[in-house]
């Protein structure tokens, strides 16, 4: 993610910021990747702090693909719908940056269902997923101790609601690539037959999980081609974002990316996944100093980037690229 400046006074911005140091309100155009000032913001701001600029009627980009808001009358839900929106709209800033769902994207968006466990009429259950471009996110993973006690139990290296908002989106996005002429017979080469008995794959994942392996990111990839899939690209989206938020940073390895890089702008897979993969053994050295976790702790074998070069050669075309349906 990029720092920002404000207008005015040329201070630093970052991608949550409402007011400047300056004083002046500010607010976030995912098209320009820019803060104005003096816009008409969306009409979440007061309720959640969105601070991007409304387009069309009262709402963002990003909150007019939410469908449904948690139940408001159970006070905590206002928090975690406030942190899962913020997620959201970092994962579709990031996305933007290579031209996906923006002005000059013809075509579908996903909508988004952002449910809580708790609700004023007691408890709900709550499964996280997409179907027929509707995405449902489970908003009691926005609480920091629900999030730690679910990674715990089921055993996961990493597990983050931007991490699930970027695996959900992959979902969506395969259906926008499947009508290029290709993708499919590529793909199938690569990840497998998406047409598998879905249901029938994840029982049998979850009767005998297997572990990540040479052509597997996370075992949760290995339950079948979609998942292979959705894990994939939440993953490039990880590096990516990792490698452009160090560069924008100053944060430079002798022999990486100098500072200023535009990771979004990188053609070739394999530089951007090493600088990305050196970066992060770099950063999970200074984290042992501390006792923290390490930042990004996951192998990536030649097969492993081959898949993700099929995503990134697709994905950084932009909705305007591809076929529509």
């Amino acid at each position: 993610m990029q720092v920002f400046h404000c207008p005015v006074c040329s201070a630093p911005l970052y991608f949550h910021n409402t007011v400047c140091s300056c004083g002046r309100e500010v607010a976030f155009d995912p098209d320009e990747q820019c803060m104005l000032i003096e816009a008409r913001t969306c009409g979440n701001r007061a309720d959640i702090g969105c601070n991007w600029i409304a387009e069309g009627g009262q709402y963002c980009r990003s909150c007019s693909m939410t469908e449904t808001v948690p139940d408001l009358r159970e006070p905590d839900n206002l928090p975690l719908w406030t942190r899962t929106e913020l997620a959201k709209r970092w994962m579709l800033a990031n996305l933007a940056r290579w031209g996906w769902f923006g002005s000059d994207d013809p075509g579908d968006r996903p909508v988004f269902r952002l449910l809580s466990e708790r609700t004023a009429g007691g408890a709900a259950k709550v499964i996280m997923g997409h179907a027929s471009g509707t995405i449902t996110i489970n908003v009691s993973e926005a609480s920091d101790a629900v999030l730690a006690d679910r990674q715990a139990k089921m055993g996961e290296l990493y597990r983050t609601m931007l991490g699930h908002m970027r695996h959900e989106m992959a979902h969506f996005l395969f259906e926008r690539l499947k009508v290029d002429d290709g993708f499919l017979t590529e793909f199938r080469d690569r990840f497998g037959d998406e047409r598998e008995d879905y249901g029938a794959a994840l029982k049998r994942h979850y009767a005998d999980p297997k572990p990540a392996d040479e052509h597997h990111i996370t075992g949760y990839a290995t339950a079948h081609p979609h998942e292979d899939w959705a894990e994939t690209v939440a993953h490039l989206l990880h590096l990516v974002d990792l490698l452009d938020s160090s560069a924008v940073s100053g944060l430079a390895l002798m022999d990486g990316p100098a500072p200023g890089y535009d990771a979004y702008a990188e053609e070739d897979t394999d530089r951007l996944i090493s600088g990305a993969v050196a970066l992060s053994i770099a950063v999970n050295h200074v984290n042992r100093a501390l006792d923290l976790p390490d930042l990004y702790p996951f192998v990536l074998t030649g097969g492993i980037r081959q898949k993700l070069s099929f995503a990134h050669r697709h994905l950084r075309r932009g909705g305007a690229g591809v076929a529509q349906a």
